[in-house]
C-alpha cells in the first residue's frame, strides 16, 4: 500500500519566490489578484495579503503587497479649506471681449 506524502505547506513573501515561481504565480492570475486573496490578521493588530500557488510538492500562500486605501491623502489636507480662486475676482471686473457674455 503506498502512502501519500502530504505537500509542505509555506507562506512566503512573493519578492521570495525564485524569478520562474513568480512567473508562475502571474499566469495564474492574470486579471490580477484581487478575487483570489485571504486576509490573515496577526496578534499585533497589523494583517497581510495572499494568494494560493502550488507546486509538485509545496502547497505555498504567497504574501502580496497590498497598499490599504485608509480614505485619507494626506497630500490634499486642507485642499478645499480655501475656495476662493486666487485672481478670481480680478477677472470678474475685466470687460470681455466675448459678446456672448453681453446677453447674460
Amino acid at each position: 500500500m503506498a502512502t501519500e506524502t502530504a505537500k509542505r505547506r509555506l507562506i512566503t513573501s512573493f519578492h521570495n519566490l525564485t524569478p520562474e515561481q513568480q512567473a508562475e504565480v502571474r499566469a495564474l492570475y492574470p486579471l490580477g489578484f484581487t478575487d483570489f486573496m485571504t486576509r490573515y490578521d496577526k496578534p499585533d493588530g497589523t494583517f497581510f495579503y495572499t494568494v494560493p500557488y502550488e507546486t509538485e510538492d509545496t502547497y505555498y500562500m504567497v504574501k502580496i503587497d497590498v497598499k490599504v486605501d485608509d480614505g485619507q491623502d494626506d497630500d490634499n489636507d486642507g485642499y478645499y479649506d480655501d475656495d476662493d480662486l486666487k485672481g478670481a475676482d480680478e477677472l470678474a471686473d475685466q470687460p470681455s471681449d466675448d459678446p456672448a457674455d453681453d446677453d447674460m
